[in-house]
């Protein structure tokens, strides 16, 4: 049987929030009866997009991830539920809009913050992958159509299917130790979830001091070699998508022209993985 499922590509997210608008578009003051009571105008985020901001000094990115219901294979809303919350055929998580009402404590059933308390209507609602369009004949959600980047990839395929593309293109879900196989899967999640660590190599000589071009980084572990970077034209080198465990590294760094220098480097938080300047001398 085909379901629904969406690949989300973190590396590709401008937080521009066409998503979320579209979504506010699609659902604010409109009545969908079966499937979603209209959402509030101020206060709900069906769709959000989270930031993460890595690095210091001049060594700084930014990653935006969208975040939504996971339309969870076992998820705990619906069986908080008791037939108020139902998983569809097609994968697609429903909570009736009318069974629902009054039942605060399915907001608290999910563990991604993803179903939000409509204090009018005293009702707990969420994003509903525009199953109403779906059924309708459109190809995929409006969160699809509105992003300008392609972030969105919704598919509707067989569980073995999105299996084989989930290891091809090494895909992960969030927060998968929870156990609810979530129907969303993300492209490029280290740059929200891993660390870095990098900086700048110097050469230091009588003559004049410069970034160093062309150097050799060379990162180990414990004593043994795990990547090697060569600096760019600012003297920049960044080793990324590493655990995101405080960890004790070896950086040993060598150029033609200066003396090779080697030392440690803890890096213990995503907020403090910028070495800052690395000085060759001759």
């Amino acid at each position: 049987m085909k379901k629904w499922n969406l690949i989300i590509d973190v590396e590709k997210c401008e937080n521009c929030n066409n998503c979320f608008l579209s979504t506010k578009d699609e659902h604010v003051g409109n009545d969908f009866p079966g499937y979603a009571a209209p959402q509030p105008l101020h206060g709900h985020e069906w769709i959000h997009i989270e930031r993460k901001v890595r690095g210091s000094g001049h060594m700084v990115d930014a990653a935006y991830c969208v975040q939504t219901c996971n339309h969870c294979d076992n998820a705990p809303c619906v069986k908080a539920g008791r037939g108020a919350v139902t998983k569809r055929n097609d994968g697609i998580v429903i909570i009736d809009p009318e069974k629902a009402r009054g039942r605060r404590d399915i907001v608290s059933s999910c563990p991604y913050g993803a179903i939000w308390w409509n204090d009018q209507l005293q009702l707990p609602q969420k994003w509903i992958f525009d199953a109403h369009l779906l059924d309708a004949g459109w190809r995929e959600p409006r969160c699809v159509q509105s992003c300008p980047t392609g972030v969105f990839r919704s598919l509707k395929i067989s569980d073995d299917e999105m299996a084989d593309i989930a290891k091809r293109e090494q895909l992960e879900v969030l927060r998968s130790e929870l156990g609810t196989r979530p129907r969303v899967y993300y492209r490029n999640l280290w740059r929200f979830s891993k660390w870095f660590i990098g900086g700048s190599v110097i050469g230091d000589s009588p003559d004049e001091i410069r970034c160093l071009e062309g150097a050799t980084v060379a990162l180990r572990k414990n004593g043994k070699n795990i990547a090697t970077a060569s600096t760019d034209v600012y003297g920049d080198f960044k080793f990324d998508n590493l655990d995101p465990v405080p960890t004790k590294y070896q950086i040993k760094v060598t150029h033609k022209d200066y003396k090779s220098m080697e030392f440690d480097a803890l890096v213990d938080s995503d907020e403090n993985c910028f070495i800052g300047d690395i000085r060759l001398s001759v």
